[in-house]
């Protein structure tokens, strides 16, 4: 019975020194959506202009979507193409319009790849946990307005 105990006991410990490793995960929850979406909504009216603005997790899964009145219908699906790449790809989807533009044909190949400029992806110490992207204006303002939604988050 002595040994059960001891047994038991040692592979508690050994599950508790084990469990200590396994890395934390960070993740969007509906706080810092709202945050972030207040932010870019500020920008976007401080701008003057009507867009789409959409969040996506760091699988491209959709978290939050809002299209202004005043935006045109397929700006959803721009937002939504653009979050997603820079959440897939951990870089800003103007990267693949940058790619486009210096002759790289091999970046319309891509998987959820969108060269369009607009969609940045969350990072919060160095992990990064989704994208979020603005479709509507001219593409510098969208990033604008996307960067604008990080900003807010990360001051918080």
């Amino acid at each position: 019975m002595l040994m059960l105990k001891l047994v038991v006991l040692l592979l508690t410990a050994m599950t508790l020194i084990l469990a200590a490793d396994l890395p934390s995960k960070k993740w969007l929850n509906l706080a810092a959506l709202k945050t972030m979406v207040a932010g870019a909504e500020a920008e976007a009216e401080k701008r003057n202009v009507q867009v789409t603005i959409c969040i996506v997790d760091e699988s491209g899964n959709l978290l939050f979507l809002q299209k202004a009145d005043g935006a045109a219908i397929t700006t959803i699906q721009f937002a939504q193409k653009k979050a997603r790449y820079a959440a897939l790809y951990k870089r800003p989807s103007k990267s693949a319009a940058d790619q486009l533009k210096k002759g790289d044909l091999q970046v319309l190949a891509f998987p959820e790849s969108f060269p369009n400029q607009g969609g940045l992806p969350i990072k919060v110490d160095g992990q990064t946990l989704g994208g979020i992207a603005a479709s509507g204006a001219a593409s510098e303002v969208d990033e604008a307005i996307a960067q604008a939604g990080i900003d807010a988050l990360l001051k918080k």
